[in-house]
């Protein structure tokens, strides 16, 4: 009688064991699963959609001021836990216009200049590029900016505000950015450079207003 009761008990602990073993398992799969989704979820890359994107731009003189665009060619997004965690975008130089002379040998004037070794030397350097390299939240998708701008293959940190909206698999990314274009070799009636110029100077600095729409595939 005791070795049956040993037996029944021994077979029970068994039987025990093995459904305690069986939850265990079960619990590490559904915690693994929970794991890879969460991995999944955290990040998501946003393809920028040259066509939507838009990118104004502004330079000033003394005597006035000159405004345009320049075509926006490719970029990505990268959005972590909520937050933008990354991206980079490039410009097409060749593409840029000049929208606020309607005269149109005064806006092709400008316009050859601005495309000439003087300035941005479109045909040797068809590109320029952003590269974020850190950021900091400040809450409500607003964001401190920084990163490596390159223009005329001369390379730069600049940091600069920025608003990021995400709408289900759809971004919109907002920034105005201030570029010294002395650090990128342009340097043409630079008073910091060129004594003298009077009201023929323009300002060193000029700002770029950049609007980036992206998709998540």
């Amino acid at each position: 009688m005791q070795k049956l009761a040993t037996l029944v008990f021994l077979s029970g602990t068994i039987a025990l064991l093995s459904i305690n073993a069986s939850a265990i398992v079960k619990d590490r799969n559904k915690k693994a699963a929970a794991t890879t989704a969460v991995v999944k979820a955290r990040a998501t890359t946003f393809q920028v959609d040259a066509r939507q994107s838009k990118l104004s731009w502004v330079g000033k003189k003394v005597s006035g001021e000159h405004s345009g665009t320049i075509n926006i060619s490719n970029g990505a997004l990268t959005v972590e836990n909520s937050q933008l965690s990354g991206g980079n975008f490039s410009l097409d130089t060749r593409s840029i216009a000049v929208t606020d002379i309607k005269d149109a040998d005064s806006n092709a004037k400008l316009l050859g200049h601005l495309k000439s070794d003087d300035f941005f030397s479109v045909e040797k350097f068809p590109k320029a590029d952003f590269v974020i390299t850190s950021l900091k939240a400040k809450g409500s998708g607003t964001y401190d900016v920084t990163g490596n701008l390159t223009i005329k293959g001369i390379t730069n940190p600049v940091t600069f505000p920025a608003t990021v909206t995400v709408n289900g698999k759809q971004l919109t990314a907002k920034a105005n950015i201030a570029v010294d274009r002395t650090k990128y070799n342009i340097k043409y009636g630079s008073k910091s450079f060129f004594e003298g110029i009077g009201d023929k100077a323009i300002y060193d600095n000029f700002d770029l207003n950049v609007e980036l729409v992206a998709s998540a595939k």
